[in-house]
């Protein structure tokens, strides 16, 4: 059995047969890579020749250490319990007519239903994804050397995509901890514990244990509300009055390795602290993002060294110095090819995921929550659906080029199940969504983007879930509950 523990102080045990959630202290929220990344004004003329995006970076890292200092939370509203659902904006009337308690049971059998069926199949299809992130590494390194070339860039950049998104993703989830016998699959060992580890599973400017921590427990299990550390909506307030357009785009390139390596690797670090009952400095704000700019300036409970030695460091020079270095013994132009097809891959695959990923849980007709809620209760599972989107699925092909985060809805009601499941389980969750009323979401990836963008410039808003309406014994009012680490 493994356990993870929240910044919040509760924990999540992992085990082979799926999460065990124990609520604990008071939620600690991070933000959006972008928020941090473009929450500073215009940057002067004093870096000299410096690149303008170096000047947009370490004027954002600037702002985001001055942010960091504690501001008085805003008091919660409270539910108001037995109201009735009278004036509800039309496009929220669903909500007054559904037997929540239903729902969320069908939804539980289906998962169990899913479950069950899993087998040798899942650990196949695994397989078979492995070898299509495989394939295109071989593709990607084989052509590297050549001068700068789509074919390169395009296969490492999915060699890099896939081995996060679908690989790391779902086998750090413990979707195969129920299926794979040999344990190579098991979230329990994969990717973690040594850089060799790392490099051979799932190697990325981020820390798995970290990512772990920030995705797999506060992502999920505080979704759409303000704990979530991806609730896009609220972290693009920070822009103020700078071009939005101009600011999304910049973001698209640099949010990885300049926010979430940093990020989640702070999360990480809070919930050490947590354990050991330590303290956060003076006027640290757990909830503020952590940037790179923000560590060299600040560094209020981790330093630069630390962050580059164990995180990003080993990434940043194994990928783009040690992988292309033999090529130098031949010729110093095929290196420095070899070196720019890795740099244009980076910022695809960069760009790639900020396509498939922000997307999934942003736009005017998906809803925020103002308070926390149990796992796995019937408004978990209605938080999952109405807070996410899919885009098209159906075949493998499709699913990759995709990352399978078009199965994004299923994913958040089932968070441990395999690749092939969430394939099987998507028209049957569509129907009883269907059948009960619920809001289901499924439009291609590019529609989404537009309303996505809508979202980070400030043109729409998100729908906001009516608090009174809320199912209060599912209700977890996690800003009363106690937080060592910020005593």
């Amino acid at each position: 059995m493994e356990a993870f523990i929240f910044s919040d102080g509760s924990s999540l045990e992992h085990t082979r047969h799926g999460h065990r959630h124990i609520p604990a202290r008071g939620v600690v929220a991070a933000g959006f890579p972008v928020s941090q990344v473009l929450a500073a004004p215009a940057s002067r003329d004093a870096h000299g020749g410096s690149s303008c995006l170096s000047r947009f970076l370490l004027a954002a890292g600037c702002a985001s250490v001055a942010a960091r200092r504690r501001s008085p939370a805003a008091s919660q509203r409270r539910a108001r319990g037995g109201e009735s659902a009278a004036r509800l904006a039309p496009e929220d009337a669903w909500i007054s007519t559904l037997d929540l308690e239903g729902f969320g049971r069908e939804v539980r059998e289906l998962g169990k239903q899913l479950e069950a069926e899993q087998g040798q199949d899942d650990v196949d299809h695994l397989k078979k994804i492995v070898f299509w992130s495989d394939l295109c590494a071989v593709v990607g390194l084989s052509t590297m050397w050549l001068a700068p070339n789509p074919v390169a860039v395009l296969a490492l950049s999915l060699w890099t995509h896939s081995r996060w998104t679908m690989i790391g993703h779902h086998i750090c989830h413990g979707g195969y901890n129920r299926t794979d016998d040999t344990g190579r699959y098991s979230s329990r060992g994969f990717a973690l514990g040594s850089l060799v580890q790392r490099v051979t599973d799932w190697f990325d400017w981020m820390l798995p244990e970290a990512w772990n921590m920030e995705h797999n427990q506060l992502h999920h299990y505080r979704l759409g509300e303000e704990a979530d550390p991806d609730l896009v909506e609220r972290n693009v307030l920070a822009w103020g009055g700078l071009n939005k357009d101009v600011m999304t785009f910049l973001s698209m390139l640099v949010w990885k390795w300049y926010y979430y390596a940093p990020n989640t690797y702070k999360e990480l670090k809070l919930a050490e602290m947590q354990r050991k009952g330590q303290r956060t400095p003076e006027g640290f704000d757990p909830q503020k993002p952590m940037t790179l700019v923000e560590v060299l300036l600040d560094g209020d409970i981790f330093s630069f060294w630390e962050l580059f030695s164990g995180v990003i460091g080993p990434y940043l020079l194994l990928r783009f110095l040690v992988l292309p270095l033999p090529l130098a013994l031949f010729s110093p132009d095929l290196f420095a090819s070899a070196v720019i097809n890795l740099v244009l891959a980076e910022l695809l695959s960069n760009l790639h995921a900020f396509v498939v990923i922000t997307t999934n849980h942003a736009g005017s007709d998906l809803y925020r929550f103002e308070r926390g809620c149990k796992p796995k209760s019937p408004t978990f599972y209605l938080r999952a659906v109405t807070s996410s989107t899919n885009f098209r699925t159906g075949d493998d092909v499709n699913d990759f080029f995709h990352g399978w985060l078009n199965y994004q809805i299923e994913h958040h009601v089932w968070p441990d199940l395999s690749m092939l499941a969430y394939q099987k389980g998507q028209p049957k969750l569509q129907e009883l969504c269907r059948k009960h009323g619920v809001p289901y979401v499924q439009e291609d990836v590019f529609t989404r983007l537009g309303k996505t963008l809508d979202i980070f410039t400030g043109r729409d808003k998100m729908r906001r879930f009516p608090d009174h309406l809320e199912r209060q014994e599912d209700m977890i009012d996690w800003s009363r509950r106690k937080q060592t680490a910020r005593a």
